[in-house]
């Protein structure tokens, strides 16, 4: 049973020049997997974890199923200049680089998060948003993505 697509949601358009800015900050801390660890042992600021909520498009629900944390404390931790622990940076950051990955190959966040909330033949026909909830998942989708930008969709 396909199930419909969620739609693309935040509370005003993210064009593709805005996409590039929530991520610019990030980039040189995913570069290579020293960058993302000790990026993630150092702590991310938690306006990191808005940032990515404003670029992915997913709803407050999603955010908080897929990331273990409600948006609630983030905003706190947000406003009391906190850093996220080391399981959050690291997860987001893998984030960040997997809708860079996406938008690379979509086009645009949005037409990744559709792709996302698609059943992928190359992931058993399994949802991709929902495996995002944990670092393989993030790099079975990552996998997957590399297939599809190589043409490689078997």
């Amino acid at each position: 049973m396909a199930s419909t697509p969620k739609p693309y949601k935040t509370k005003a358009k993210v064009s593709v020049v805005a996409e590039a800015a929530l991520i610019a900050p990030y980039q040189s801390l995913y570069t290579n997997s020293i960058s993302v660890l000790t990026s993630a042992k150092n702590g991310l600021s938690a306006k990191a974890a808005l940032d990515f909520l404003s670029l992915s498009g997913f709803t407050r629900e999603e955010f908080q199923d897929t990331f273990k944390t409600n948006v609630k404390t983030i905003e706190n931790y947000v406003s009391n200049a906190s850093k996220l622990d080391a399981s959050l940076s690291e997860k987001l950051l893998k984030s960040f680089s997997l809708f860079e990955k996406g938008i690379e190959i979509f086009g645009t966040a949005k037409a990744f998060h559709l792709w996302l909330n698609t059943p992928s033949y190359g992931l058993g026909n399994q949802i991709p948003f929902e495996l995002m909830d944990t670092i393989t998942g993030i790099s079975l989708i990552e996998e997957e993505l590399i297939r599809i930008e190589y043409g490689d969709l078997a």
